[in-house]
């Protein structure tokens, strides 16, 4: 495969970091980790010291992959949407603890309490009492629902824990942010964002949506590999419906003008975007993270403290501060990661959705400026990722092992078939057809597969689209008098994306004649 570059700035410029070591470790995490394109661009002291492509941006035509090259960098979306916030507070339009109440009347949680407390700070900390990627198959994978629905049905997703008492990752609340701003500034979250940060900064070909990129010729395609192991090359996934939680496009050239104005407290070329107040507060850890010990390969990057601060991810490593954060969409993910005290930032994006290869050239680079000791960490992220594949295929073939093969339905298979409800995310329809029963999610058409007997009223749905690995359990729930009475879904495998959140999901089956949950 080939590579290409916009710009090597001479290595005097790399005083640690010398060219062959970035290309080595790269080209050897594509290879390691099977990705086909991946952009790299290194910041410090207010420069773009490094910028490169490798691999192609899409396997069926080769086209290699630029400095310049597109691709969706997801999550780290948030940042840009907590960045539009602090402007708004700079300009006193709304402070952080405002309620949220009070700027967006419409606005209303699963508990009454909840919605009335809600302070803007907390859209964006991951601390709401919602679960870990609650709500998100209303725009993951890809969704009918429009931006209003998902807002609208935030009132019936499941609150999990208290108020504000632990840390769980979520998606929507972003979107109730993008509101805010769309409410307080009189203009459309994208046009703010395009107005107030992308254009000042010069990163006029970032993109706010998947459906601009048919006039760009440098965009990378996405890439997963399916249930043989062959990597698929996949469409773009469409983010709209929550674009200030993952709708940016962008490229690690542009990517690095925004990383360098969080590096100098948000001023520019003597433009400044938000105050250093506001920096300082986006960057403080509102929100503790459970420390959690790492697989053995990779011991050394056990935190001292992990926390949440507004849209960046707060750790240590080497007794350095690290603000980062890591974004996934289908076949593509991305990190952007900063040293503040060395004026450092690495930017790695990537087409295929594995991220151990994003991580391996990110720490390698770290490690060199910081002068840290050699680490093969292509090894020690292929052996942890190795690692993690049998953890999960262990509790996937103990719970096939557990299974009473013998066992049969407690009804006629044509008794599954109907139509199910949820509160949020809306009809999910159970086809029977010449004793087989398919599964179909209206709002989704990715959710759309057959379904396999397990035992007793348990059943595995396996999705057409073979890339999502997100096969489900899908348990009928029968009352005292032999009728179902609700259904509860779960995925299979421990590594399906947290987003596919079928265990969020409350279904009960509805009268035919019922009018569509629309």
């Amino acid at each position: 495969m080939t590579a290409s570059r916009l710009a090597i700035l001479p290595l005097l410029l790399l005083p640690v970091l010398a060219q062959p070591d970035i290309d080595t470790v790269v080209q050897r995490a594509r290879t390691t980790f099977d990705v086909p394109g991946i952009a790299v661009a290194i910041v410090q002291d207010g420069k773009m010291v490094f910028a490169k492509g490798y691999g192609v941006r899409r396997l069926d035509s080769g086209e290699p992959v630029t400095p310049k090259t597109l691709f969706g960098v997801a999550s780290n979306t948030k940042a840009f949407t907590a960045a539009a916030l602090a402007i708004l507070v700079d300009e006193k339009k709304l402070a952080w603890d405002d309620r949220v109440i009070d700027r967006l009347p419409s606005f209303q949680m699963g508990d009454p309490y909840v919605s009335r407390e809600m302070r803007i700070r907390d859209l964006l900390i991951h601390n709401s009492g919602l679960a870990l990627g609650a709500g998100d198959l209303m725009y993951f994978p890809e969704s009918t629902f429009t931006s209003d629905e998902v807002y609208s049905r935030l009132r019936y997703v499941p609150l999990s824990t208290s108020f504000r008492s632990r840390y769980a990752y979520d998606n929507i609340l972003y979107l109730v942010a993008g509101k805010v701003i769309e409410t307080m500034s009189g203009k459309p979250w994208d046009v703010f964002i395009r107005e107030r940060i992308l254009d000042p900064l010069g990163m006029t070909q970032t993109a706010l949506s998947v459906k601009t990129l048919a006039s760009r010729t440098d965009v990378a395609l996405p890439h997963a590999p399916g249930d043989d192991g062959k990597l698929r090359q996949l469409g773009h996934s469409n983010m709209d419906n929550n674009a200030p939680a993952a709708a940016i496009q962008s490229s690690v050239e542009e990517m690095s003008r925004w990383v360098m104005l969080q590096l100098n407290r948000g001023e520019l070329d003597g433009k400044r975007i938000f105050s250093e107040r506001q920096s300082r507060e986006m960057w403080s850890m509102q929100t503790i993270i459970p420390v959690v010990t790492p697989r053995k390969p990779l011991a050394a990057l056990q935190a001292n403290f992990a926390g949440y601060g507004l849209g960046w991810n707060l750790a240590d490593y080497r007794g350095e501060k690290i603000v980062s954060h890591t974004g996934g969409l289908f076949g593509m993910v991305s990190r952007v990661t900063m040293v503040p005290s060395k004026k450092l930032g690495v930017i790695v994006l990537t087409n295929q959705e594995n991220g151990a290869a994003f991580n391996a050239i990110t720490w390698t680079v770290v490690d060199q400026y910081l002068g840290a000791p050699a680490t093969d960490w292509v090894a020690a992220h292929k052996e942890s990722l190795e690692l993690g594949r049998a953890e999960a295929l262990k509790k996937t073939g103990d719970e096939a092992a557990k299974r009473n093969a013998a066992s049969k339905p407690a009804l006629p298979l044509s008794a599954y078939a109907g139509r199910y409800r949820d509160a949020w995310y809306g009809d999910v329809v159970v086809d029977e057809s010449n004793g087989q029963l398919t599964m179909r999610f209206t709002h989704s058409p990715s959710l759309n597969g057959v379904m396999e007997h397990f035992q007793y009223d348990t059943f595995i749905a396996r999705w057409g689209d073979r890339t999502m690995n997100a096969d489900a359990y899908v348990t009928f729930l029968l009352s005292a008098e032999g009728a179902i009475d609700h259904v509860r879904m779960k995925a299979v495998s421990p590594l399906t994306d947290f987003s596919f959140d079928f265990h969020h999901l409350d279904l009960k089956p509805v009268a035919k004649d019922t009018p569509a949950y629309d």
